[in-house]
């Protein structure tokens, strides 16, 4: 059997400064999936602007640093979020602001494209670099510096360890969709699904010379580490119609209220990835669903998966 060969645009060690951090309403630390695939496809938008008729189909996101913006003191219970410091109003007193989640990141994407030629290839490398350079923002947050851009095609097992000696170190985030649908296969509620496999558990044992001996564990799969298992959000699920809102940003663009998706998700080093469609996320539709997914996912069921709505004023 012939592997197909995917064309691969990676972009190395992309340092991002302040990009956001609340990537749901009630989860905080990596960035949302739909952060990375809408940066894509601003990138994508401007490329074709530009008379590049390439497409970006699918997208990987390596994390190789994150430097999350909270601090906690010494006598402190929680971590408090980092805040910036506005510029005062006219009468000189701080301005009412909410706090935003931040952090600092250092990521690699893999991006699958179609669309354009092998002697092509220069002109777009050229293109998006001068793209990340002048316009482009990803999760907010601004591109201080990267490594060259450049192309590679995949097709066999030489070329995936190439690609992988690339992108080490580092952790690709993958969706684990499968560890939520085998919880509440067996009844367990998504809330309760989620948590039980962030929660961390302490126990405590005394031996026979009155010693206390404390251990913390976490869920295990079939007597095994579960993996560095996280959540995150991948996708909105409409709470309304498509309608006009009063004072929306866009006036030509119908408007819809909608709430954050979240699940499971790993991180999990590049050499241990059998295949690179396993980092690649791509979008789907289904109803009134939008997700970011990856293709082993597809055929799931995406309302099973979803929270509890939270109750919210717009």
């Amino acid at each position: 059997m012939i592997a197909e060969v995917k064309k691969l645009l990676i972009i190395p060690h992309i340092k991002v400064h302040n990009a956001n951090a609340l990537s749901s309403p009630f989860t905080i630390g990596f960035p949302a999936m739909t952060a990375w695939l809408g940066a894509v496809h601003a990138l994508q938008r401007h490329l074709n602007a530009q008379g590049i008729a390439v497409t970006f189909d699918a997208t990987g996101v390596v994390s190789h640093e994150v430097n999350l913006q909270t601090y906690k003191g010494d006598n402190d219970y929680v971590h408090s979020i980092v805040g910036t410091g506005n510029p005062l109003d006219k009468t000189g007193a701080r301005s009412a602001f909410i706090e935003e989640a931040r952090c600092h990141l250092d990521v690699s994407l893999v991006i699958e494209f179609n669309g354009i030629t092998i002697d092509e290839r220069e002109q777009l490398l050229t293109a998006v670099t001068q793209l990340l350079h002048a316009k482009m923002k990803l999760a907010g947050g601004d591109i201080n510096s990267f490594q060259p851009p450049f192309c590679i095609n995949c097709g066999d097992d030489d070329d995936l360890r190439k690609i992988q000696r690339h992108l080490m170190p580092g952790y690709v985030l993958i969706e684990r969709r499968d560890l939520m649908m085998a919880a509440m296969a067996k009844g367990t509620d998504a809330m309760d699904a989620v948590i039980d496999y962030l929660a961390i558990h302490h126990s405590c044992e005394q031996d026979e010379e009155g010693n206390i001996e404390w251990r913390s564990f976490r869920k295990t799969l079939d007597n095994k580490p579960a993996g560095w298992i996280v959540p995150i959000a991948t996708g909105f699920h409409a709470l309304s119609d498509i309608n006009e809102a009063k004072n929306q940003r866009d006036q030509n663009t119908p408007h819809r209220f909608a709430e954050s998706l979240v699940t499971l998700g790993e991180f999990k080093m590049p050499h241990r990835l059998h295949s690179i469609e396993q980092m690649l996320w791509r979008y789907h539709t289904d109803g009134d669903f939008y997700l970011c997914q990856q293709k082993h996912c597809a055929a799931s069921t995406v309302a099973n998966l979803t929270l509890p709505p939270i109750e919210s004023e717009f």
